[in-house]
């Protein structure tokens, strides 16, 4: 599968790039380096000196501009070499590297991969329960040698907790429960809810629920294109109104770094009315959403690519059940997309085929 290049992509948690300091990160194929200008605004350069292809980011910081190591070069935070330290200074008009437009909201930082005029940040998904003015958020990356939308289909199909997560996330309900999927423009909703459900363990203990309590649950996923979804999740006691329920807020953000590897950073949120109570069950929650993610789903969706390669998804024919909707309806508006992308690329190239002709 290409990639869709004309959206925002997570780059991390906004305080993964420290003041000072150059981070190096591999999107859509792509080396960037990632730093802080002098304003602690954050800023995205191809990670590449086009003068003996050094990685930019065994350079040195200074000021706004980002000095290669090899040879002196100097980029501003633009991609513009602004000093050669060589000879009479003259500045060759291809030393420049490509800048990538970004952003920070909502405690993240996003990248823009394509086209820059198109680069506007009201496009990004409205991720503000995340926003750490308003919420205690518990933070957690991994790194998944897995394609990206495998973990799309991951997420929009949560029957498979009841599977995968036995001791941890699952019931034997969920798989029973009521699926809607909601499509409006190109965001997907994928809605489950169960009746009458008893949670592990090890959910009741983390979401204080009295042992053996049934429980009326939801797990509500929007999806928004490329492959960042926010999970609404709650429960009331059975048969109470869902208004007297408890619920959270879970991101779960995809950005391919190849075509078999993934970013994947999530988090969950509690409200910062709860004080000092919701600061420590925020970092507990994250913390203990990592034993399933890391040691079920991983090595699950690892095993998956092994299995599929480098072959397309559809050639292989899935068999589909009713809980694949989401999922499905994801990998339609994504391949549409990307199409469109493509073709929208190839508009100029006919035409200036045709003016040769």
């Amino acid at each position: 599968m290409k990639f869709l290049h004309n959206a925002w992509y997570a780059a991390g948690w906004a305080d993964d790039v420290d003041v000072g300091k150059l981070v190096a990160k591999t999107f859509l194929n792509q080396r960037v380096v990632m730093f802080r200008d002098s304003q602690g605004a954050i800023k995205g350069l191809q990670d590449r000196c086009p003068h003996r292809f050094v990685p930019l980011h065994l350079g040195e910081l200074k000021g706004d501009t980002i000095q290669c190591a090899y040879h002196g070069l100097v980029f501003d935070c633009t991609g513009a070499c602004v000093l050669n330290p060589h000879g009479n200074g003259a500045i060759p008009k291809a030393a420049r590297v490509r800048s990538y437009p970004m952003a920070e909201l909502y405690g993240l930082i996003w990248i823009w991969m394509g086209d820059e005029a198109k680069a506007d940040p009201q496009l990004i998904g409205d991720f503000s329960e995340m926003d750490p003015g308003r919420k205690y958020v518990g933070k957690s990356y991994l790194s998944v040698n897995a394609n990206y939308v495998l973990e799309n289909d991951n997420i929009m199909d949560l029957s498979h907790i009841e599977f995968l997560h036995k001791a941890s996330l699952g019931s034997s309900k969920v798989s029973e429960g009521k699926i809607d999927v909601v499509q409006v423009g190109d965001t997907v909703h994928s809605k489950r809810s169960t009746v009458g459900e008893k949670l592990t363990a090890a959910l009741e203990k983390m979401r204080g629920i009295p042992a053996g309590q049934l429980v009326d649950r939801w797990l509500d996923v929007r999806w928004n294109a490329p492959a960042s979804m926010l999970l609404t999740t709650g429960y009331t006691f059975t048969g109470r109104p869902k208004e007297e329920g408890r619920e959270l807020f879970v991101t779960h953000l995809f950005t391919p770094e190849t075509e078999s590897t993934t970013h994947y950073w999530f988090g969950i949120a509690f409200p910062r009315s709860m004080g000092p109570e919701g600061e420590k069950l925020a970092e507990q929650n994250v913390q203990w959403l990592i034993q399933p993610f890391s040691e079920e789903d991983m090595p699950m969706l690892e095993a998956q690519q092994h299995e599929i390669g480098d072959r397309d998804f559809w050639s292989l024919n899935p068999v589909l059940l009713p809980s694949d909707g989401g999922a499905v309806r994801a990998r339609r508006v994504l391949d549409r997309l990307i199409k469109e992308e493509q073709e929208a690329l190839m508009v100029p190239v006919a035409q200036s085929e045709a003016g040769i002709r």
